[in-house]
């Protein structure tokens, strides 16, 4: 599975290589700035148990799906909202150079991990994501998701559950 962002990656890491490394910490942040302004949206389905009522979910983000905010609507008119958010973690790339020793550097093939560049640090997603929803009497959802796709965020699709404070609970599928 080719990396969304193989080709920034890729570009970083010749630059690195070449001794452009400040260069490359700047195309970096610029990157990140323009990822930071596209906003991207979704919806998701879902069913309250026991009674099977739907639920309508949607989600909307300004980093690419990674964090931003959901509103769960329940057909009885409850519409509950507030943050979600990517479990993710900060590794440092050339942490992993004797796990290389002896190969080429990196399995390409690993979801979600993608080529690390060789020098700064990486993102590993993974693929789990949590909500804290509340609705306009103060009730709360609160939320557990997997995803399909971690390194594209909600957009990749995926689906989980949902509990109420009252014992109820939402099964949930975001398409990718």
């Amino acid at each position: 599975m080719r990396h969304p962002d193989q080709e920034r990656i890729t570009a970083l890491k010749t630059l690195t290589q070449t001794g452009g490394r400040s260069f490359a910490l700047s195309a970096l942040l610029c990157a990140g700035v323009a990822l930071s302004a596209c906003t991207t949206t979704g919806t998701g389905t879902g069913s309250v148990s026991p009674s099977g009522a739907p639920v309508a979910f949607a989600w909307k983000s300004t980093d690419g799906g990674i964090t931003g905010t959901m509103s769960a609507t329940v057909t009885n008119g409850e519409t509950y909202t507030g943050p979600y958010l990517q479990i993710t973690k900060q590794v440092q790339s050339d942490d992993f150079g004797p796990m290389w020793t002896g190969w080429d550097p990196y399995w390409n093939d690993w979801g979600g991990w993608g080529a690390f560049p060789e020098f700064g640090f990486a993102t590993v997603y993974s693929g789990r994501v949590m909500a804290n929803l509340q609705d306009a009497s103060g009730q709360r959802m609160r939320c557990r998701f997997h995803l399909n796709t971690p390194t594209d965020g909600m957009a990749g699709g995926g689906q989980g559950e949902c509990q109420l404070k009252s014992g109820r609970s939402v099964e949930a599928v975001f398409p990718a």
